[in-house]
């Protein structure tokens, strides 16, 4: 069976003639016929009872044509997209742990670029799935952190997976918490202001390894501590239970609202913010795009 026979039966059928078939197919009528008699005996039932008046379709007929007129109008578009190039859009896709400045930043470059002649997207996600979509090339771009305490299992897992870390820049590490907490009005914070507040972390799901942690001080021996899925649920509880995560520092009010800050945490200890990409592999004009936007939050450091 061919694409050519399944063509020739839809126009049988949309002509109820052979010799009108023949005629929009540029073909003799006796090929046709010979064309459609090899498909039928191929498939085993008869599309067709032929007459002097012309064809009438078969229930058979009728049936296997609905899914002959599928497999057509699938081809027809797979033809417009990947052989006319008709309504074809190029693709960014970026994956991030979960940074309101990296989501700020991939706003900034579809807002530049337009929707119309691209197809965004952007996965919010666990640290294993960002490095993971990166490796798939499901996106191009992966964003997360490194610090003393995880840096030599995460390039390990780097090199494993044929991707590599750009760093961006350096940056403190701070304490992240709603205003009406008691601690938003302090200069600086200890771990021993803490000890009474619950801490807030991402689930890392099956890959939660301290290393996959996208909080550092992962193995401290919290009192109290939440996880969570999302950054929405992580700044409820916030609110709700004083809670607190630790992060960059780097605030994006006009994301998350004006009702959260960032108090520095009273520690040596740095992050590098960085991303991954596809050993070997340059940058898009859109990828190279989006690391200039990302490098802007240098100068936004607390």
């Amino acid at each position: 069976m061919t694409f050519q026979q399944l063509l020739y039966a839809i126009t049988v059928a949309n002509n109820k003639s052979m010799n009108k078939a023949a005629e929009e197919l540029f073909i003799t009528q006796p090929s046709l016929s010979s064309a459609i008699k090899e498909l039928e005996e191929e498939i085993g039932i008869e599309l067709f009872l032929r007459s002097n008046r012309g064809v009438v379709i078969t229930p058979e007929g009728e049936e296997f044509l609905a899914y002959a007129r599928q497999m057509i109008d699938v081809y027809s578009l797979i033809e417009d997209k990947y052989i006319e190039k008709k309504g074809l859009k190029k693709k960014f896709s970026v994956s991030m742990q979960h940074y309101t400045f990296a989501v700020e930043a991939f706003i900034n470059v579809a807002r530049d670029y337009g929707m119309e002649d691209y197809e965004f997207a952007v996965h919010e996600t666990k640290t294993f799935e960002v490095i993971e979509n990166v490796k798939k090339q499901r996106s191009e771009i992966g964003v997360l952190y490194l610090n003393d305490f995880n840096q030599k299992a995460l390039n390990k897992v780097f090199r494993e997976n044929q991707v590599e870390f750009i760093e961006l820049f350096d940056c403190g590490i701070y304490v992240y918490l709603a205003k009406n907490n008691l601690l938003a009005n302090k200069e600086i914070i200890d771990f021993e202001d803490l000890k009474e507040y619950p801490c807030l972390s991402f689930d890392q799901g099956n890959f939660n390894s301290f290393y996959f942690a996208e909080e550092v001080f992962s193995i401290y021996d919290y009192k109290k501590i939440i996880k969570a899925n999302d950054r929405a649920t992580l700044l409820n509880l916030m609110v709700g239970l004083n809670a607190y995560t630790l992060c960059s520092g780097i605030i994006c009010e006009e994301l998350n609202g004006d009702g959260y800050a960032a108090i520095p945490l009273n520690t040596k200890d740095t992050m590098t913010i960085g991303y991954i990409k596809k050993k070997n592999m340059p940058l898009s004009k859109l990828g190279k795009k989006y690391v200039e936007e990302l490098k802007k939050y240098e100068n936004r450091v607390l």
